[in-house]
């Protein structure tokens, strides 16, 4: 069977399966998203991170409208076949939308949210309508 290592992943009801991309040079977690039975294939396939996009219904090749993808050097499966996990390349050293290198630029300092990380690009510049 070509496709089995699809079959072994337990997907959500939803056909989905949570994805964290890990930069290969730092560790550094830089997002998270989704990837449905497609985006996996074709992640695998191209050696670029696809994702699904929920709110968007589509697939979504990351850095389409910014150039930022992500060139996948390992895809691994967790030991509860519910999580994938990429290694990337990150170009242009932003994974974010608001322009910072990572999603998780937000801490927790008492009871509030402070953003930490720096905006390296205005997303207007990157995402011009």
């Amino acid at each position: 069977m070509a496709e089995n290592w699809l079959e072994q992943i337990k997907w959500t009801e939803d056909g989905l399966v949570p994805v964290i991309a890990q930069e290969a040079e730092t560790g550094k977690v830089l997002m998270f998203a989704w990837m449905n039975r497609e985006s996996l294939a074709l992640t695998r396939e191209t050696g670029h991170a696809v994702y699904w996009s929920r709110s968007r219904q589509r697939l979504w090749h990351k850095g389409e409208e910014s150039g930022h993808q992500q060139l996948v050097q390992d895809i691994r499966l967790d030991c509860d076949s519910d999580v994938i996990l990429l290694t990337v390349e990150q170009k242009g050293g932003i994974a974010c939308h608001t322009g910072r290198h990572n999603c998780f630029f937000q801490q927790l300092q008492g009871e509030d949210w402070v953003s930490v990380e720096p905006v390296i690009r205005d997303p207007d510049e990157i995402y011009k309508a």
